[in-house]
């Protein structure tokens, strides 16, 4: 579909693609990975055509259609309903619809055989293009994205700037072009959009790329991840967790080699350095020092996972209640937020709020701060030293600052060597840490705010989507920083690998009552699914008890009669015996393509390697299926066997 060969494209004198390639097929769904600055966004806007390349090409089939979904986006503005920007994706369709509105309006007045004929030509290409579903489309996937029907009329002007990106993506969705670009889909989502959408990318036709810093959405959303890396486009044959895993496993490689040929050019140098004076050895010596300077090196396995360790300092102990609040009642105006709830936070606890947006939780996090009004008692612990992080903290960070400075006059009294060590664990080395606030990204504001707030000696913490903008090394770096924290936090977040690393407790907001989950997200997820299966179970119960079913017959129905019974046996025992051999080839099939993808040597071919994992993930589902038919045939013949003892 798409093919990028020999990619070289400059940002002023710094080199981001250098002799990069990447093919993409139809229904590929590729997640685009690399640490900020690397390119990413860079490739997408190449692709769609925005930036020039400096040298090579990308091709593309002719029906080739792109939908981008980018920041810029947010800059769109107009008074027409969310509705109606939606259904702008339907942009032929709608040009029918108001073609027909017209020859009716005509007809109105001036009744011809000409106008009945236009009509019904109109209605038929209408109809082609599924136009009289059209509506319905939209309202289904601007729902899915969060928005109640109710708010399907109101102008896109009255929404802020997450909602209106919402909008932007369902106008793309709808669009079904050949690629979708996403860039941050999820940035501007709560969790259930989050999920509706992994789920609508999933049964998506067309080919994905995602750009994201969500591990778990990553995992769902694709089948094949592309790291930018030293200029070039390194392609994995999988998901995230596929990556790491491979990542690893090639570092591994690439290390064992790059000491291999450092251990080479070592002996090289002795021998040189040994023998370039003696006259017999002299010409050898010359040539091996040729062969040194017309080496291909290999280069050293860069870490990009820096590890963070740096001691929190708490000037006093809190005491075990950190916080309670008894009977809470919160609204604005005729809009009830909360009803008659407790609050109730212990020392130690690690809290992640989840949920929808719309239904307090920030609201909450402000109650707690004691920065909202409230109704019911608020009553802070004994000694709680309390940090706020917000996003709109960014916005009070001295611009004209050095990082450092910034740093400096938090008031938290570490030395300078303290601060850039903390610093560095935050992705600021070096003489990065005079940049000037104002010239740093959104990303690195964040690093800084997020330093700011750890370095304070506050024993509780409230942290209001504190990953917003971050990439993955820096996630990574704010997970470990909150796990070596030994005070009490709160934080909101729809980053599920973040949440399921440092939360101990999960709260949620349910009939304007906040609820407490006593374990980790995905221990949560697990009791919500029960939870939603038990309400369905419980929802088509009919109302008068229904008579029992009988008894379902086997597969190979007996009516008592010993000769049929042992027929019937027998067509059992051979049906076993062919998914046994069924599964005892699916099985050797299984162990083939392991062995394959267990040699080192398949990683060097990015094709070979992605069929073989295809073929790998097919064979196993496949496996699995004959393997529970296989059980089924077992009880068979065992209830079979049952039957002719009895």
């Amino acid at each position: 579909m798409i093919s990028v060969n020999n990619l070289e494209f400059h940002f002023g004198s710094r080199v981001l693609y250098e002799d990069a390639n990447l093919h993409i097929k139809p229904k590929d769904k590729i997640g685009l990975i690399g640490l900020n600055g690397t390119g990413k966004s860079t490739f997408l806007r190449v692709l769609v055509g925005e930036y020039k390349p400096d040298a090579g090409s990308i091709q593309m089939s002719k029906d080739t259609t792109i939908g981008f979904l980018n920041q810029d986006l947010l800059s769109y503005d107009t008074h027409e309903s969310i509705l109606s920007v939606a259904m702008q994706a339907f942009e032929q369709a709608l040009k029918l619809q108001k073609e027909i509105d017209e020859v009716l309006h005509q007809m109105e007045t001036n009744y011809q055989d000409a106008h009945v004929e236009k009509l019904a030509k109109l209605q038929d290409q209408f109809d082609a293009l599924d136009g009289y579903n059209i509506q319905s489309k939209a309202e289904e996937i601007l729902e899915g994205l969060g928005f109640t029907t109710e708010e399907l009329q109101r102008p896109l002007k009255t929404f802020s700037g997450g909602w209106r990106m919402r909008v932007m993506l369902a106008k793309i969705l709808l669009q079904k072009p050949s690629l979708l670009l996403l860039d941050e889909p999820t940035n501007h989502l709560d969790l259930p959009s989050i999920k509706w959408l992994e789920s609508y990318l999933e049964g998506y036709e067309g080919a994905v790329i995602i750009v994201s810093h969500d591990r778990e959405f990553l995992d769902k959303t694709t089948n094949m991840t592309v790291e930018v890396s030293q200029q070039k486009l390194n392609v994995y044959a999988g998901n995230y967790s596929f990556y790491l895993e491979e990542k690893e496993l090639r570092n591994e490689i690439q290390k064992g080699a790059y000491e291999n040929q450092q251990a080479a050019i070592r002996q090289t140098e002795r021998f040189i350095e040994r023998f370039k004076a003696k006259a017999t050895k002299a010409k050898q010596a010359q040539s091996r020092m040729k062969a040194l300077e017309r080496m291909e090196r290999i280069e050293d396995v860069a870490s990009d996972a820096p590890k963070v360790n740096f001691k929190f300092q708490f000037s006093v102990e809190p005491g075990r209640h950190i916080l309670r609040l008894e009977h809470m009642s919160k609204k604005y105006g005729d809009k009830i937020i909360f009803r008659d709830t407790n609050v109730n936070i212990e020392r130690g606890d690690k809290i992640a709020l989840i949920g929808a947006n719309g239904k307090g939780k920030s609201t909450l996090m402000r109650i707690v701060a004691g920065t909202e009004a409230v109704d019911g008692k608020r009553q802070l612990g004994h000694n709680v030293i309390m940090a706020f992080y917000a996003q709109h903290q960014l916005e009070s960070l001295n611009v004209e600052n050095e990082i450092l400075q910034e740093l400096t006059e938090a008031g938290s009294k570490r030395n300078e060597m303290e601060l850039r060590t903390i610093l560095g664990s935050f992705l600021f080395t070096g003489d990065q840490v005079f940049k000037k606030i104002k010239v740093l990204s959104g990303g690195e504001k964040s690093r800084v705010a997020l330093a700011k707030t750890l370095i304070s000696e506050a024993n509780f913490l409230l942290l209001d989507e504190p990953t917003n903008h971050l990439d993955m090394q820096s996630v990574n770096i704010l997970i470990q920083a909150l796990d070596q924290y030994e005070g009490t936090f709160v934080v909101i977040s729809h980053d599920r690998f973040f949440v399921e690393n440092v939360a101990n407790k999960i709260w949620y907001i349910e009939d304007y009552q906040l609820k407490e989950y006593p374990g980790t997200y995905h221990e949560f997820e697990y009791f919500m699914e029960q939870k939603e299966k038990e309400r369905k179970q419980n929802a088509v119960k009919p109302e008068k008890s229904a008579p029992k079913e009988e008894p379902k017959k086997p597969a190979f129905s007996a009516n008592g009669n010993s000769q049929q019974l042992q027929n019937d046996l027998k067509k059992a025992n051979k049906q076993l015996k062919e998914l046994e051999d069924q599964v005892s080839k699916l099985e050797q099939e299984l162990a083939r393509y392991e062995a394959q993808l267990a040699d080192p040597d398949i990683y060097a071919n990015a094709d070979k390697l992605k069929d073989t994992t295809k073929k790998f993930d097919q064979t196993k589902k496949e496996l699995d299926a004959k393997s529970k038919l296989w059980e089924n045939a077992m009880e068979q013949v065992e209830e079979l066997e049952g039957q002719l003892k009895g």
